[in-house]
């Protein structure tokens, strides 16, 4: 029995180690492929523990998660000869574990340098044929989904699949930026000065229109005024001939103390008259009811 031990344990490190060798388990964020001898033997896409057998197959893990590859920034000539210098990323994601293998081998260094270069080339193609306008605007979506498509078609044969290309920054070059500068402040000044234009034609035509509203409100006032002083002449007039046709010794009698309040209110008047003058008798002599003076 004692010398049966050793054996037993031996014969158990050896199934544990040919247990570990042969078995293994695939997470839920990774496929796996299996080789034998370099060869492709099957891919598995389900998590869990499989088994293989021990020394003689190989698992090789791939991801299975959307993965993202940056390409290096480029100067891009647009369709209207403007250059444009785009920094863009890709995602995309492996989809056939055993055309990847066969394209590009067991590691990501391989596709993303094939990736790069095929998004570089239909970004170039694909922005050949837009304005700047066009990429700088809501129509960027439509060029992406079009470089999108053209990725996909050319990296069909790779195992993988690209699901979104995007443009993280689009910026002019440095001399085109003051170009274009310049041009943005002289287009802005030409709006201001034509805003100016217009504002000083409309200032214009509102003073004009209210310079004649004022001589045609002034003339009407003129006339009006006109109208009722004559109106209120005639009106004295009528009043004075009324007056005088009631009491004509009374209506003389108030005008020469009227006249009287004219010539001497101030009392630096100086008359130069004959003794006999008319114009004086009330000064002389007191009026009487009824009678001259």
């Amino acid at each position: 029995m004692s010398k049966s031990l050793p054996v037993l344990l031996i014969a158990l490190v050896v199934v544990l180690i040919l247990g570990s060798a042969s078995l293994f388990t695939v997470s839920q964020t990774e496929q796996v492929l299996v080789t034998q001898f370099g060869e492709p033997i099957r891919v598995i896409e389900t998590p869990g523990l499989h088994a293989k057998i021990p020394f003689i197959q190989t698992v090789i893990s791939f991801d299975r998660r959307l993965l993202d590859v940056d390409i290096a920034s480029e100067e891009v000539i647009l369709g209207d000869q403007r250059r444009l210098i785009v920094d863009s990323f890709a995602r995309f994601r492996i989809t056939n574990p055993l055309r990847y293998y066969q394209a590009v081998g067991a590691t990501e260094a391989g596709i993303r340098a094939r990736l790069s270069s095929v998004v570089s080339s239909s970004l170039r193609r694909v922005l050949g044929n837009e304005t700047l306008l066009n990429v700088l605007s809501a129509e960027r979506g439509r060029i992406m989904g079009l470089i999108r498509d053209q990725v996909n078609s050319e990296m069909g044969g790779f195992g993988v699949a690209v699901d979104d290309v995007r443009i993280r920054r689009a910026d002019l070059p440095e001399e085109n930026t003051q170009a274009i500068l310049s041009r943005m402040q002289s287009e802005r000044q030409r709006i201001a000065a034509q805003a100016r234009a217009e504002g000083a034609e409309v200032s214009a035509r509102i003073r004009a229109d209210a310079e004649r509203d004022r001589t045609v409100l002034l003339a009407d006032a003129r006339a009006s005024a006109d109208k009722l002083r004559g109106e209120g002449e005639a009106q004295a007039s009528r009043t004075y001939a009324t007056a005088a046709s009631v009491d004509p010794q009374f209506f003389i009698t108030w005008r020469t103390l009227q006249a009287y309040k004219t010539v001497f209110d101030t009392g630096r008047s100086r008359l130069v008259l004959s003794p006999d003058e008319g114009f004086l008798n009330l000064l002389k002599q007191a009026p009487t009811v009824g009678g001259s003076p």
